[in-house]
């Protein structure tokens, strides 16, 4: 079957990986995210759009300067060349999805920690997860 089909809101919640790529198409890319208490995905900008859901926990968006708080139920759509920070603000960890449109990562990666991301300067290479 071509295509994603899955109870994502369940497998955010599973997730304890800081970043997990799980599907990724030709002009869009589906991620998983947890952030510990008090982590953050760290302030940046990107060329192309991306949607935040999250799952459970608290924390803020913060979005050209501009904080709004969030917590589960919330989305966040971040249009390209906004500077952008998700920042758990809680004492549990944090759980959402992220879709980037187009993909910004290898299909498939995971990084378990936001330091091991930001040591691995990976980006989308092309390949599909089909």
């Amino acid at each position: 079957m071509k295509g994603f089909i899955k109870d994502i809101e369940g497998l955010a919640v599973k997730n304890e990986e800081f970043r997990q790529v799980i599907y990724t198409a030709q002009h869009c890319q589906l991620v998983l995210m947890a952030l510990r208490p008090k982590e953050e995905i760290g302030a940046e900008v990107h060329k192309l759009d991306q949607f935040f859901r999250v799952e459970e926990g608290t924390g803020a968006a913060v979005l050209d300067g501009v904080r709004t708080e969030i917590g589960a139920g919330y989305a966040v759509v971040v249009p390209a060349g906004t500077r952008h920070n998700i920042i758990n603000t809680g004492s549990v960890p944090m759980k959402l999805y992220t879709i980037y449109a187009p993909p910004n990562h290898r299909d498939g990666v995971v990084h378990r920690t936001r330091a091991e991301a930001d040591a691995d300067k990976e980006h989308f290479d092309g390949k599909t997860t089909e």
